[in-house]
């Protein structure tokens, strides 16, 4: 069924949420994870065009990533980490094309009005973009 679930991960709480979700049903169809995280700072969005040093942020983040990483691998997963730079959404849609993915998973975080606009735009985006399936999951206590 599914052979690679990317999961974008955002470095905040609600990334246990898609994460303790996400485990049975990769164990139990055998699939690897690929975990994405993009990194969306000024220096971030400019880090090639202007040749840039990484930013702390980015630092701790790729950081982040690692730990992850490591986490999931002690339960037995096969698990690839990702830092991308750039827009959220634009960047988390060409990694699950270029990766060919069999499944988005991410967490969202339940926002209305204004906060939807600003705050759901990379999961509305990736979820009209894309044609393989995308599981959203609201975060615990958002």
């Amino acid at each position: 069924m599914y052979k690679k679930i990317l999961v974008a991960v955002e470095n905040s709480e609600a990334d246990r949420t898609i994460l303790e979700h996400i485990q049975p049903l990769a164990r139990l169809t055998g699939a690897r994870l690929l975990l994405v995280h993009v990194a969306d700072g000024w220096a971030a969005r400019y880090f090639n065009e202007l040749n840039l040093r990484e930013s702390e942020e980015m630092q701790e983040d790729r950081a982040y990533l690692g730990r992850l990483r490591g986490e999931l691998q002690e339960h037995g997963f096969e698990v690839e980490a990702l830092l991308r730079m750039g827009d959220p959404a634009k960047e988390i849609c060409q990694v699950a094309e270029e990766q060919a993915v069999d499944l988005i998973a991410m967490a969202t975080h339940g926002h209305h009005g204004v906060s939807d606009v600003i705050h759901g735009q990379t999961v509305d985006h990736v979820r009209h973009k894309m044609r393989m399936p995308v599981l959203l999951l609201r975060a615990k206590g958002m």
